[in-house]
């Protein structure tokens, strides 16, 4: 388009002919034209000669990026950004999952604990209750046992001492009558001196 448009820019001669030569060729080729041979075109892509080639390139370059972009670019961005969508949805999805998972082995896990507290307090219980009992139970059979023990002690020291007084009364008659007799020199029965002594003794 270039080049198109740089020979377009020759000029012919009055004839409608180029110069044989090629003189005209070599003006284009150095940036001249005819009316103006010898003065500087400049740098190409600021002359405005070129603008319209350049604007033409400019929309097709530009239709074609966009073409890419629109139809390769896009769709793979779009399904990578889809594809980390579904995968986060993925995520939240499980992380919600294990969350209501750990707050229901929390709960259970609670509820255990409090059920194992109040057997604990009911086995408490009962061991308290049972050891009362049982202790009642030894407390009434020692009770029972020492009652007989002093019974029975009671009973030998009844006994040893009835012994004693039916001692004490033998001794105290065989003195009286023997005093009776040989010192006062009375003639009494045993049954008589007994008799006295029991008295004296009630």
């Amino acid at each position: 388009m270039l080049f198109v448009t740089a020979a377009n820019a020759q000029t012919p001669d009055a004839g409608g002919n180029t110069p044989p030569d090629g003189s005209g060729e070599d003006a284009v080729l150095h940036g001249e034209t005819g009316a103006g041979a010898g003065h500087d075109a400049g740098f190409p892509p600021m002359n405005p000669e070129f603008f319209p080639s350049q604007i033409l390139w400019l929309a097709i370059t530009f239709g074609l990026f966009y073409w890419i972009l629109k139809n390769v670019l896009v769709p793979r961005i779009g399904g990578i950004l889809e594809n980390r969508r579904d995968r986060i949805a993925i995520d939240v999805e499980a992380a919600e999952r294990a969350k209501q998972e750990a707050d229901e082995a929390h709960a259970a896990y609670e509820q255990e604990l409090a059920e194992a507290r109040e057997r604990a307090h009911s086995i408490g219980q009962d061991a308290r209750n049972d050891a009362r009992e049982e202790g009642d139970v030894q407390r009434r059979k020692l009770e029972a046992e020492l009652d007989a023990r002093l019974d029975e002690a009671r009973e030998r020291i009844a006994a040893a001492k009835s012994g004693a007084m039916n001692g004490m009364d033998e001794l105290a008659t065989d003195v009286a009558e023997t005093i009776l007799r040989d010192v006062i020199k009375l003639d009494v029965t045993r049954d008589e001196v007994s008799s006295a002594v029991a008295a004296t003794r009630s």
